[in-house]
């Protein structure tokens, strides 16, 4: 098997506005968007009756995107709270981002929270995660020069 490349990562969300505004407030690009249902996606998801809407966003540099999804049928009943960032499975995305302490005061601004502290890690990288709508964490890195 020769993988060419990774596309991107899908986030199933229930609120697809405040997903979408999110990671457009931290810099990603929307580029498109829509709705699908019908037996191929059935197929492919192996659920019945399944009908979503969805977004992509990409980083400015267009190598790295997301596709927020919104699954109107059928219905999924939601644990208690957002997972821990140990609890396995996909825990968070990495963005890199230009002036990270700029960011995170924008963020704090929005509402958003860090879910620790933004850190000097080793004298190469400002590192901190923030959790979006849905809990999503993101791990936000600028490189030291």
């Amino acid at each position: 098997m020769a993988i060419q490349r990774m596309d991107h990562v899908g986030i199933v969300v229930d609120d697809l506005e405040a997903a979408t505004e999110f990671f457009v407030g931290i810099g990603l690009e929307a580029r498109g968007g829509g709705s699908v249902e019908g037996r191929l996606l059935d197929r492919i998801v192996a659920l019945e009756g399944a009908r979503t809407d969805f977004v992509l966003v990409q980083t400015p540099d267009g190598h790295g995107r997301l596709e927020l999804i919104k699954f109107h049928t059928p219905t999924h009943e939601a644990a208690d709270g957002p997972a821990p960032a140990h609890a396995p499975g996909i825990r968070h995305i990495a963005l890199v981002v230009e002036d990270i302490h700029a960011v995170v005061h924008d963020l704090r601004a929005r509402g958003i929270e860090l879910v620790g502290e933004l850190v000097n890690y080793e004298d190469s990288f400002w590192l901190c995660y923030v959790r979006g709508p849905e809990g999503i964490i993101v791990e936000l890195a600028e490189k030291i020069d």
